[in-house]
């Protein structure tokens, strides 16, 4: 390969000189467009005219906070605008208003409790579903009855899918907690029973 042949890129010295904007400019339509800040569609976002936004403050209008909301220790006050739509309520809302009370948002605790607060908001809602017209269906919603109607292991099997090595364990996984809420709940009325005849 002689030394013509070889890419600029990859040797010491460049071959050609670097091309002026003038050239550029007359090689290329439009080339350039954005070197002069008149010429920048986005140019008056870029300057600090504080007369031109229309806004009528200095500080945003604060959202009045009618419950008390959660908000970090870093922070001092929460933002002007915040969420209500799901107020904290419950041994959830206990376990998430205590993470952000207690830890910063850098400490993995501040973290796992509100994952913990996430689990246990998923429980309350089941459980919740149970004293209302239509209680949760594990076997609907979980998606069970369509591995019998829809082919469910022959979408799976002889296909590389590398979720193949879950199926043992999401039975488990899905099914478990709610096995598990019925031998409490049996056990429960068991002992009830027995406490009523004696």
């Amino acid at each position: 390969m002689t030394q013509s042949e070889i890419p600029s890129a990859y040797i010491r010295d460049k071959r050609t000189q670097r091309e002026t904007p003038e050239q550029l400019r007359a090689r290329i339509p439009g080339w350039g467009v954005d070197l002069d800040p008149a010429d920048r569609p986005s140019h008056p976002k870029l300057r600090y005219a504080p007369d031109t936004t229309g806004a009528h403050w200095d500080f945003p209008d604060r959202q009045p906070e009618l419950r008390p909301r959660e908000r970090s220790v870093e922070h001092a006050f929460v933002t002007p605008v915040f969420g209500t739509a799901q107020p904290l309520r419950g041994l959830s809302g206990a376990i998430r208003r205590f993470a952000y009370e207690k830890y910063s948002e850098g400490r993995v605790g501040h973290w796992l409790l509100l994952v913990v607060g996430d689990r246990v908001d998923a429980v309350e809602n089941h459980l919740r579903s149970f004293a209302s017209a239509r209680p949760d269906n594990p076997v609907t919603e979980t998606g069970v009855r369509a591995e019998f109607t829809h082919g469910g292991l022959s979408s799976r099997w002889g296909r590389k899918r590398t979720d193949v090595v879950h199926h043992l364990i999401d039975p488990v996984v899905v099914a478990g907690p709610w096995v598990a809420a019925a031998g409490a709940a049996a056990l429960g009325v068991r002992a009830l029973v027995r406490a009523a005849r004696r």
